[in-house]
């Protein structure tokens, strides 16, 4: 049973996550020569490259750069080298700068992938829509019906349905997305609705709680709801397909954004790739790992040293009691030979009474070293790993 968005962790304010399909050939080559021409031109610090252990053929790549000229950015792009049966492959980026994500940003889709004819890479990873374009809504009801579920339930992206109150003019035609802030470009899917279309649209969105007005647009949910959405609050009732900017609309997306979003599991995923298994490292980063490792390997060290001398210890005293209770044994043997024809039971009942005080205590002794020492080892094998 999936996670409820109130037991999801959410996204930090410093991350940008996106995920999407590409066509054409696997992209590693491209990429990799993308990558080194940015290097060299500066606009990135650095990247490295090394296999996806995830999915076979798949490739991982990392880059570091600055926004703001002092905010360092680190993007972890990871390909798929499986081709699913719609014959595109899948990408995840996750980037995380050392303050909160500013919109004004490149967005960091853009800056990595390659502009070439023959890899189109801007396609959302739900349904395979365009990112930077208009998506025309299907015709077919059932079809229609089928890609608003999916797309609702499965997109990272955040998904934007406009009703074409009359059949737009050319400066209609043009996407809206164009229009938002940089670093939302590749974030968001424009879908339209015609004219016609307006009570079909109406009647698949009813599934989801929510409707478009006509001439109008809603920004959808997704699933998880984000914290704090309320569907009143993200329609707009007049959208103007006439050129000019639809400000009200692209100031509800950008709103819309900012509101915590709790990860779905692959998002989630992503990020934790991005900051466990990072090794694109300057060498103030090398330096701190390896002090760290050093530390970790003394801890490791006194832990085992600690436990050694614990076991001896618990040797000694082993071996103590064992001593003690054969003098016992010596002594009852005694005293039972000398004490024939006496009351031997005083006498006895003495003996036993030292016997059931005295070698508890020592038992008691040996297990608290035999327990600290299994501490300390477990603790020198959790600092060595």
């Amino acid at each position: 049973m999936p996670k409820s968005s109130t037991e999801r962790p959410t996204a930090p304010e410093t991350v940008w996550l996106a995920a999407g399909r590409h066509t054409g050939p696997a992209p590693q080559s491209a990429l990799r020569e993308h990558l080194r021409e940015l290097k060299n031109s500066e606009k990135i610090q650095d990247f490295l490259e090394k296999e996806n252990t995830t999915t076979p053929d798949g490739h991982v790549f990392e880059a570091r750069w600055f926004v703001d000229d002092d905010v360092t950015v680190r993007a972890r792009l990871a390909t798929d080298g499986r081709e699913h049966v719609d014959g595109e492959r899948r990408w995840t980026l996750a980037a995380e700068a050392e303050r909160p994500w500013d919109p004004g940003w490149p967005s960091p889709a853009a800056l990595l992938w390659p502009e070439r004819s023959d890899l189109s890479w801007d396609r959302d990873a739900a349904a395979g829509l365009l990112l930077q374009d208009i998506n025309p809504l299907p015709k077919d009801d059932a079809a229609l019906r089928r890609l608003l579920k999916d797309i609702a339930r499965h997109s990272w992206s955040i998904n934007v349905v406009v009703h074409e109150a009359m059949t737009p003019d050319a400066e209609g035609r043009l996407p809206l997305t164009r229009l938002l802030p940089p670093a939302l470009r590749h974030r968001v899917v424009e879908h339209r609705a015609t004219p016609e279309q307006f009570h079909a649209v109406n009647w698949a969105l009813g599934d989801l709680g929510t409707s478009v007005p006509r001439g109008g647009a809603v920004v959808l949910s997704g699933t998880p709801a984000r914290v704090g959405f309320d569907e009143q609050a993200f329609r707009v009732r007049s959208v103007f397909l006439d050129g000019s900017e639809p400000t009200e609309l692209l100031d509800k997306i950008v709103q819309f954004a900012a509101l915590p979003w709790p990860l779905p599991d692959e998002a989630a995923a992503a990020l934790t790739a991005l900051r466990e298994d990072w090794q694109l490292l300057t060498m103030e980063e090398e330096l701190t790992r390896a002090r760290a490792l050093v530390a970790s390997y003394s801890e490791a060290l006194e832990a085992m040293t600690k436990s050694r001398d614990l076991y001896r210890e618990a040797t000694e005293l082993a071996h103590a009691a064992l001593a003690e209770m054969a003098e016992y044994r010596d002594a009852a043997s005694a005293v039972r030979d000398s004490a024939r024809g006496q009351d031997k039971h005083p006498l006895t009942k003495t003996l036993q009474r030292v016997t059931d005080s005295l070698l508890p205590r020592r038992a008691q002794r040996v297990d608290a070293h035999l327990q600290e020492a299994r501490a300390s080892e477990q603790r020198a094998r959790e600092a060595s790993e």
